[in-house]
């Protein structure tokens, strides 16, 4: 079982093509799925934390700062800024507008992590970032949903970043008291297998977010073209953005916090606001898991030039 976990581990860019390409040809298998996403990103998490332990992701608090001076560059500066394009440009209203000041409001996905790793870089600066990116969120988009009220509902969003937060809570708790209580010190062979089940679950859970995909593409192709372009541009952009910005100061930090940059919860906001907003967003979504998914084999040329590579 172990040299299979680690077989999954080594090839694990692989397997989340093969995700994708389940979640459009499988209809079937995608819907079955899409009810447990909850479930299933929660394992994710528990499957991160477990693998990082208490220790790293302690080890990093001194950076402190930087993780808050980044949560406020991506969750606060970048979605005032994409709103002051928008309302400069009259496109405010659009679809598009909403989805990409939604997208830049949200904190990262819970795969960051393991993006960062499937790319030889550490996972803990993206856990931090994760962390601290889902507990600030009712703070940092009240300004946002302030100025751009036909946003939808903020107090729903707030009592949704609510329950996040205390499923979050409670996920990460749980792996830490299990990590110390049964793997304190962790073997690299170890660590391999626990990278692998995060892969496989990785690629189980996109067959669910892809469920809306499949049926759109049957039923207006050129709809989804369209929309799988801008969810490129605005995810792939964004990371080679912010990496080249970053990369002479922060070395290999302007990894985790490029792809954070580009990969966020955007579903968080389906759950909270109301259909009238949501709907037209729904295609959008599931076009946005092919960048999040390929992150790790179209960026990593790129990031590979960071200083620091991972030493597991």
């Amino acid at each position: 079982m172990m040299k299979a976990l680690a077989y999954a581990a080594r090839h694990g860019r692989a397997a989340l093509v093969f995700g994708l390409l389940a979640g459009l040809l499988l209809p079937g298998l995608a819907a079955a799925l899409q009810p447990w996403l909850p479930e299933m990103v929660a394992g994710l998490l528990f499957l991160n934390t477990y693998r990082i332990g208490l220790r790293k992701a302690a080890g990093g608090l001194a950076d402190g700062i930087g993780t808050l001076k980044a949560i406020v560059f991506l969750q606060v500066a970048l979605p005032f800024l994409a709103l002051a394009l928008a309302w400069l440009f009259g496109v405010a209203q659009t679809p598009a507008a909403v989805a990409l000041i939604l997208m830049l409001s949200a904190p990262s996905v819970t795969g960051s992590p393991n993006i960062t790793t499937l790319m030889g870089h550490p996972p803990e600066p993206a856990f931090r970032l994760l962390i601290t990116g889902t507990a600030l969120m009712p703070l940092t988009v009240i300004p946002v949903f302030l100025l751009a009220p036909g946003l939808g509902d903020l107090g729903e969003v707030l009592r949704a970043a609510g329950r996040l937060i205390g499923a979050i809570g409670l996920t990460v708790a749980a792996a830490f008291l299990l990590r110390r209580l049964t793997l304190p010190q962790m073997r690299p062979d170890q660590a391999s297998a626990i990278d692998g089940l995060t892969v496989i679950a990785l690629a189980v859970i996109v067959v669910g977010l892809m469920a809306a995909l499949g049926p759109a593409l049957r039923t207006d192709p050129v709809l989804v073209l369209h929309w799988l372009g801008f969810a490129m541009a605005a995810n792939l952009g964004l990371q080679v953005l912010v990496f080249t910005v970053l990369r002479r100061r922060a070395g290999s930090g302007a990894v985790p916090v490029s792809v954070v940059a580009g990969n966020r919860n955007f579903a968080l906001f389906l759950i909270a606001l109301p259909a009238a907003t949501t709907d037209p967003l729904l295609i959008f979504l599931g076009c946005y898991q092919i960048p999040m998914y390929l992150t790790a084999i179209l960026m990593k040329p790129l990031y590979s030039r960071a200083a620091l590579k991972t030493g597991r």
